[in-house]
């Protein structure tokens, strides 16, 4: 009986967490279908979706946004698996904190690595004669995006059999093509993982994007930013629905790619 008191109470308690987190988006999704401008609703209407894409700015800044997500998402990839495979290939205290050094960039406060990025692209601003822009906001997301790639790389390394890549140098294979088809091959969720990651993690950057995009450059966040400032035009409530629904879309993939990684693992253990 006590037990049961316990699963109802939990179930309460899950519950208002649940309502107190996503209460605000339920109520910015039902009122993106509002015909007022203000937060009353007036009937349904998809007018602000119609806006939204008819709005060149914003689409301008949404480009800007998945060109970013995309190329740092992928460069992130590439860096953050190879510095983890050379990470797991240290022993003892080195590994350790080359790990520890690695995973500063997501402990810090976005703030200070923004400051610090600015700092730094101004001061080889004034040495190479450049301004920031697309490459400099590029540079900071792959530099912020590195770290989550090679957290979920390694617990992959961890858990790979080495004799595996032995066994494939003693069957004939060279190293590029045993790293190729079993290092590779071993990585893939934990590459994939890290991929989609980064590419949500930069889609939704603000701070960091606002201290390295210079005059000439804007992103989704900063450009809402300076709508917001001004006054909250009812489009944005359709473009943060659209948003919220690709980062929903993107997890769930995550997810259902790991469960089914780890399927296939079981299976083949």
């Amino acid at each position: 009986m006590q037990k049961k008191k316990l699963s109802v109470v939990s179930k309460i308690y899950i519950a208002l967490i649940i309502i107190f987190l996503y209460a605000p988006i339920a109520v910015m999704i039902i009122m993106s279908f509002s015909k007022s401008t203000t937060m009353t609703w007036k009937g349904f209407s998809l007018k602000w979706y119609g806006e939204l894409f008819q709005n060149n700015v914003l689409m301008g800044a949404l480009v800007n946004t998945l060109v970013i997500a995309v190329l740092a998402s992928l460069f992130a990839t590439v860096l953050g698996t190879a510095a983890a495979i050379g990470i797991n290939n240290f022993r003892g205290k080195p590994r350790a904190v080359l790990q520890n050094v690695s995973n500063i960039p997501i402990i810090s406060p976005d703030i200070v690595m923004g400051v610090s990025l600015m700092l730094l692209f101004s001061f080889l601003g004034v040495i190479f004669h450049f301004e920031m822009g697309f490459g400099t906001v590029l540079i900071s997301h792959v530099c912020f995006c590195v770290p989550l790639v090679v957290l979920n790389v390694m617990p992959r390394l961890r858990r790979m059999d080495q004799s595996i890549y032995d066994a494939a140098l003693d069957l004939g294979c060279n190293q590029w093509q045993a790293f190729y088809k079993v290092v590779i091959h071993e990585l893939i969720p934990g590459i994939v993982s890290g991929m989609l990651i980064s590419f949500t993690y930069s889609l939704d950057d603000f701070v960091i994007t606002h201290f390295t995009q210079g005059a000439k450059f804007n992103n989704l966040s900063t450009e809402i930013y300076s709508l917001l400032r001004r006054k909250i035009p009812p489009t944005i409530n359709a473009l943060s629905a659209l948003l919220f629904l690709a980062i929903i879309i993107i997890m769930v993939l995550i997810n259902v790619y790991e469960r089914r990684a780890e399927k296939r693992a079981a299976k083949n253990g």
